[in-house]
């Protein structure tokens, strides 16, 4: 069993807490906020020591993990120093995403895991359902032959406005990674962007992606749209058939190159079947879990802090072609 704190506690360092707390191979043994009143909700509702300070409950405790889900600006301002903190104690370490929006804190942040022989994750849940595995099964499989296309499409009403390229740093990580972890490294970017009336920040945007395998893509994602259902969708295509992906864990359909039998794959509304995205939580936090005590190597962590990094690194060649309207190539 691994001992785990939770650093943050807003929405979601509450659900990462509900989600350990829930967790038979997790003991949650404390909860941390530089807001006291949110540490000591937590604390109360949970019925675990509240901290008010990273390194004091580092010291105290010595956790085996630390879910770092603090905010800041953009959502990701505020991961690097307890992400290091908790590293440099000799801690496995849960980052929510985005991993951080200075790249030079994300290298770093993935060096220093690697440095130490420590397992680094990155909330990447969106690919944590069944049908996201069932998917990348299929293309292990070869049932999608030789890869020519991915199309990915994400959106969500946010209101919330920072910097001009807010939603491009804080809604897509979940897109970019998606896209790697069934079509690989990305190779060159080019992204245009519009405004919604009434909006100062860059909205809705669309990027055009190839990758190094060769497969070319798309991805349209946009803070204006009430989600509505389905919020996701991917599809990716070979010259073997196709397949589509809607919501991740909604429902997944395999289009046969030729033939006229599909093959669909329904989140089950009963016995196991995915709530709503409140479960994508819950399994990715259980599989880095579960991969830490079962002594997993740091690199073969799911959704790892390199792919957090390389998401990343994608979005930030997305916002140099937005400003100089340029294709953007990575190393």
């Amino acid at each position: 069993m691994q001992r785990v704190c939770v650093i943050g506690l807003g929405p979601i360092g509450n659900r990462h807490s509900d989600c350990y707390a829930a967790d038979k191979l997790a003991d949650l043994v404390a909860v941390c906020d530089r807001d006291e009143t949110r540490a000591n909700a937590a604390s109360e509702r949970l019925g675990v020591p509240a901290f008010y300070d990273v390194q004091t409950m580092l010291k105290e405790l010595s956790p085996d993990i630390c879910s770092v889900a603090t905010g800041g600006y953009e959502y990701g301002s505020d991961h690097y120093e307890p992400t290091m903190q908790a590293l440099e104690a000799g801690c496995h370490v849960l980052c929510e995403k985005p991993i951080s929006n200075e790249i030079p804190h994300a290298e770093e942040m993935v060096a220093r895991a690697r440095e130490k022989n420590l397992c680094f994750g990155i909330d990447l849940n969106h690919r944590f359902t069944p049908a996201a595995r069932l998917a990348r099964k299929w293309l292990d499989e070869g049932r999608l032959g030789h890869l020519l296309f991915v199309n990915m499409s994400m959106w969500i009403m946010n209101p919330n406005e920072s910097s001009p390229y807010f939603q491009l740093k804080a809604l897509h990580p979940h897109t970019v990674d998606v896209m790697r972890y069934f079509c690989g490294d990305v190779e060159a970017v080019q992204c245009f962007a519009t405004k919604a009336p009434g909006r100062k920040i860059w909205s809705t945007a669309q990027f055009n992606l190839r990758f190094k395998n060769g497969v070319v893509g798309s991805l349209t994602g946009s803070y204006d749209i009430e989600r509505g259902h389905p919020m996701e969708r991917c599809e990716v295509a070979g010259t073997g058939g196709r397949f589509v992906l809607d919501d991740m864990w909604r429902e997944l359909t395999l289009y046969p190159a030729g033939d006229m039998e599909k093959t669909v794959y329904t989140n089950p509304a009963f016995g196991g079947g995915y709530r709503d995205f409140t479960d994508t939580f819950i399994d990715r936090l259980r599989t880095f879990v579960r991969q830490v005590d079962e002594g997993g190597a740091p690199e073969d962590i799911d959704g790892s802090g390199a792919e957090g990094l390389a998401a990343q690194k994608v979005l930030a060649a997305a916002i140099e072609s937005l400003e100089n309207e340029t294709i953007v190539h990575l190393d």
